[in-house]
């Protein structure tokens, strides 16, 4: 079986796509990570993948539809001749169109456990979770479809909130746990069912 070719789109640091760098170095996730893409220029994600000699690219919004803005990815995907997109941190909401013509191609990381806390993103979510003064929280890696954090639940992880829990405290629980939900999100489709 060959490698499942990622691409990951992001918006901000990339800090869980780190951990799929780590996984697939030591052989625990059979894929390759053939593209980085981000919509903001000075995104650390963009740096971390330089660094590691991965193919990254920033993709300016500005000026553009969203029509064109998605093209310019899409392009690209396919010149990539990606398997699967993972959302890290990316903060657009993308079109149906483009959701449909990916359609279970397409995975995202919600920093919560689904469908509670839907719809906010990065400290938002965390803050929200603080202030309903829940007991636990954690991820939730789902299909990406036209109705946003709505798409079929693979995997979710779960974390304690604890009393003395800050909005960076929590977060940086959760997001320990982000990098093992994706690996494990991405085993599930990527290892064909087995007849007996």
């Amino acid at each position: 079986m060959k490698p499942l070719r990622l691409a990951l789109l992001g918006s901000t640091k990339g800090t869980d796509m780190l951990a799929l760098i780590e996984a697939i170095q030591q052989k625990q996730l059979h894929a390759s990570i053939e593209l980085v893409i981000s919509d903001q220029a000075q995104a650390l994600i963009l740096t971390r993948a330089w660094e590691r000699n991965l193919t990254a690219l920033f993709i300016d919004p500005q000026g553009k539809t969203r029509e064109v803005f998605e093209q310019k990815i899409n392009v690209a995907l396919e010149q990539a001749q990606i398997d699967l997109i993972i959302l890290i941190g990316f903060m657009r909401i993308l079109s149906p169109s483009f959701v449909t013509q990916w359609k279970e191609k397409m995975i995202n990381v919600h920093p919560s456990l689904l469908p509670a806390f839907a719809g906010g993103i990065d400290k938002d979510v965390h803050q929200a979770v603080l202030n309903a003064r829940v007991q636990e929280s954690g991820c939730t890696v789902h299909y990406v479809t036209e109705h946003v954090d709505q798409g079929p639940i693979l995997v979710q992880k779960k974390c304690a909130v604890l009393a003395e829990d800050t909005i960076d405290s929590l977060k940086a629980r959760v997001q320990a746990l982000e990098g093992q939900a994706l690996i494990e999100a991405i085993h599930r489709i990527h290892t064909p069912l087995v007849e007996i």
